[in-house]
């Protein structure tokens, strides 16, 4: 399942494996052969002297690593699992914000391991979760006019739709997907609802998710929502305007009451604290992966 990037000529890479959509019976020979292209692309980042991209792309090579899918070529997309996703009964799948890149991974995927290891601690239900980290797309800068419009969101959401479709012919119809959708990602998450074939749609430090109520993500999942007392993401406006034919902003605040989602207690934390270990809102997006939904905490 090869994916795209934007070119990037100063750090050459090679192309995406060429792979058949994986099973449950392929994964390990499509974790393997991501992991080997992830390994030439390391070689090639270092001889072209970016010895940062180098050591992105050898840790991600590393045996212990599962890569459902790797492109080291642009800013870069990896799919990597945590758990046993061929025999999971609930899977969490990520997806990341702004400034996400190879270069920029490690924080992302601390995140998702962050995920996993507080779901393996709640006991048997926890055992039987995997969790993935989907860097699927060309995430925006923060500061860019990028930020601000939906174009990126627009061109993951297919991506985004495909992918877990795709995942969902490894793990089986009966697999209970939760999708964890962070800062811009939850505008990806939001152009992509209406087909995204997922039990839990959860928006996390979200500037809008492109419509002005739950209805308007025309989605089957229940939608959660919640952000931290201390996310500068508060005081980002929420509209949705036309400048000159280019959308600008993504609509209602989805911790308001007038959007309807399920709004549950994120803490004090600040936008990059949504997946630490301990806190308040990683304890509530274990409970909503594992369908404890009668113990989340609302806001």
């Amino acid at each position: 399942m090869p994916l795209t990037a934007a070119s990037r000529p100063r750090i050459p890479a090679p192309f995406p494996a060429d792979l058949a959509v994986p099973t449950a019976s392929t994964l390990e020979d499509a974790y393997a052969s991501n992991r080997a292209n992830a390994e030439s692309a390391a070689r090639m980042a270092a001889a072209h002297g970016d010895l940062h991209r180098a050591s992105a792309d050898d840790a991600l090579a590393q045996p212990t690593r599962r890569l459902l899918t790797f492109d080291g070529r642009g800013s870069g997309r990896v799919t990597e699992v945590f758990g046993d996703l061929a025999h999971a009964h609930r899977v969490a799948v990520l997806v990341p914000g702004a400034d996400t890149s190879l270069d920029t991974y490690e924080r992302f995927r601390a995140s998702a391991a962050a995920v996993h290891d507080a779901l393996a601690q709640r006991g048997s239900g926890g055992r039987d979760t995997a969790v993935v980290a989907w860097l699927g797309y060309t995430t925006p800068d923060t500061v860019s006019t990028s930020a601000l419009t939906p174009g990126r969101a627009d061109e993951a959401a297919p991506e985004l739709r495909e992918f877990v479709s795709t995942m969902r012919g490894i793990t089986g119809p009966d697999t209970r997907i939760s999708i964890l959708c962070h800062s811009y990602g939850s505008v990806v998450c939001g152009r992509a609802a209406d087909r995204l074939n997922v039990e839990e749609l959860v928006l996390l430090a979200s500037p809008g998710a492109g419509t002005e109520s739950v209805a308007g993500l025309r989605t089957r999942a229940r939608v959660w929502a919640a952000r931290g007392g201390g996310d500068w993401v508060a005081e980002v406006p929420k509209i949705e305007v036309d400048l000159l034919g280019t959308t600008v902003g993504f609509g209602s605040d989805p911790v308001s009451p007038g959007f309807g989602a399920r709004v549950f207690s994120a803490g004090g934390g600040g936008h990059s604290d949504y997946f630490r270990p301990g806190s308040v809102s990683l304890a509530n997006l274990a409970r909503i992966v594992l369908g404890e939904t009668t113990e989340v905490t609302r806001a």
